[in-house]
């Protein structure tokens, strides 16, 4: 994780983060998340409900009341964002970023890929730029993701002193307790790690003044509820929350009613992300002739890019292995390999060194490439739920995308 006095902006000497090396608000040690996929019965749903065509709405244009030089922002952070390029704030960002510098709790509903991750990390950066003595836990529901915010804060927060620290299950405990012996400014992590070290003494939330929640919809969809409570009872009772959704669901009304205080509710959600996406299923006959049909499918012209979902981690790897014997670029995504393997293939696959990712239900969630042209659900969804988080990777950032699910006849 973080060394002594590491800081966003100098990573530690040789790090690699392929090699799940350490460094600065960076390339620290990724490790596994804590299981928590359902293993309840699979619903048996219609194949009928796995054909619809594409129906993108067009979003209407969005036109900001602001740029980002107008958010009263710390100058450091000013800077930054005009080395990033921002100028044109999201809808998001536009109506979050501005109560949240005020102090005020946040309910932010939007659509994955909107912006959401400036939209609490600059009012939570510029909150301990202003007054080193505050602390801020930012909890996600999958070290994809976590690692994702992890990156963006690094680089908003660059040169400025701020430490970090990203506590993420499946790695070694010792970086982790070093990095929280440094008590850093910003924790990022998953809730069960996050949990663990509440629980061992070697992480005191009481210290912690602001609590961001991303993506509370998808962690509570993963039977997080329990431990979000944990963590959230333990924070500082005088605390600013930030929390984003793509859906306000009554579970997460409840968590609000219970942990915010007279929250600005923003919501931006325009369409499902599903809308974008054409869906049609794959009927095959016999088991052995399966593999044969997907080969067909991989080789369709206009086919770029996909995920290909399977159920079980055996049954990724060894599709995997058999996809690559035939000469497709491919890797597998689950909950047995390594951090640093899991970083490597999503690597390889937003960079286009691979065009197919083999992965489970669990290992896919945080996954966020604008470019998937293709969901191929190579076994069927455990639940119609499911379905729509798969599907909801294709048809991103307004392109049409497509889903295929493979039926028995």
């Amino acid at each position: 994780m973080y060394s002594n006095n590491s800081r966003f902006s100098r990573p530690r000497s040789g790090s690699s983060r392929s090699s799940g090396g350490s460094a600065s608000f960076g390339g620290t040690r990724y490790g596994g998340g804590r299981s928590n996929s359902r293993k309840g019965l699979k619903q048996n749903i219609h194949h009928s409900k796995f054909i619809k065509a594409a129906k993108p709405v067009e979003a209407e244009q969005y036109v900001p009341t602001h740029t980002f030089s107008d958010f009263n922002l710390h100058a450091l952070l000013k800077k930054n964002i005009d080395e990033k390029g921002y100028v044109t704030p999201s809808s998001i960002q536009d109506q979050a970023i501005p109560p949240a510098l005020e102090g005020k709790d946040i309910v932010g509903i939007a659509n994955t890929g909107t912006g959401k991750t400036a939209a609490f990390a600059l009012p939570m950066l510029n909150t301990m730029l202003n007054d080193k003595s505050k602390r801020a836990i930012v909890i996600a529901p999958t070290r994809e993701l976590a690692e994702q915010i992890e990156q963006e804060c690094r680089s908003f927060a660059k040169t400025s002193g701020l430490s970090g620290a990203l506590l993420i299950g499946g790695a070694a405990m010792g970086p982790q307790l070093r990095d929280l012996r440094d008590r850093p400014n910003v924790v990022i992590g998953t809730p069960g790690r996050i949990k663990d070290h509440v629980e061992r003494g070697s992480l005191n939330l009481a210290q912690f003044s602001i609590v961001v929640l991303d993506e509370v919809d998808r962690m509570l969809d993963m039977g997080f509820i329990n431990d979000i409570r944990f963590i959230l009872a333990e924070t500082n009772e005088e605390r600013q929350c930030l929390f984003f959704s793509a859906t306000l669901d009554p579970k997460i009304q409840q968590l609000i009613g219970s942990f915010l205080r007279n929250p600005v509710t923003i919501s931006v959600r325009t369409s499902e992300n599903s809308d974008n996406v054409h869906q049609d299923v794959v009927f095959y006959g016999h088991s052995s002739e399966k593999l044969d049909k997907l080969h067909d499918v991989l080789i369709t012209a206009g086919v770029e890019k996909a995920i290909i979902f399977d159920e079980t981690k055996r049954g990724v790897e060894k599709l995997g292995m058999e996809l690559q014997s035939r000469g497709f670029k491919v890797d597998a995504l689950h909950g047995d390999k390594s951090q640093g393997q899991r970083a490597k293939a999503l690597r390889r696959f937003k960079s286009n060194e691979i065009n197919f990712l083999v992965a489970t239900d669990v290992a896919a969630r945080g996954i966020d490439v604008a470019d998937i042209t293709h969901v191929i659900n190579y076994s069927t969804p455990n639940t119609y739920d499911d379905y729509t988080h798969r599907i909801g990777r294709a048809g991103r950032a307004g392109r049409v995308g497509y889903a295929l699910t493979f039926v028995s006849k």
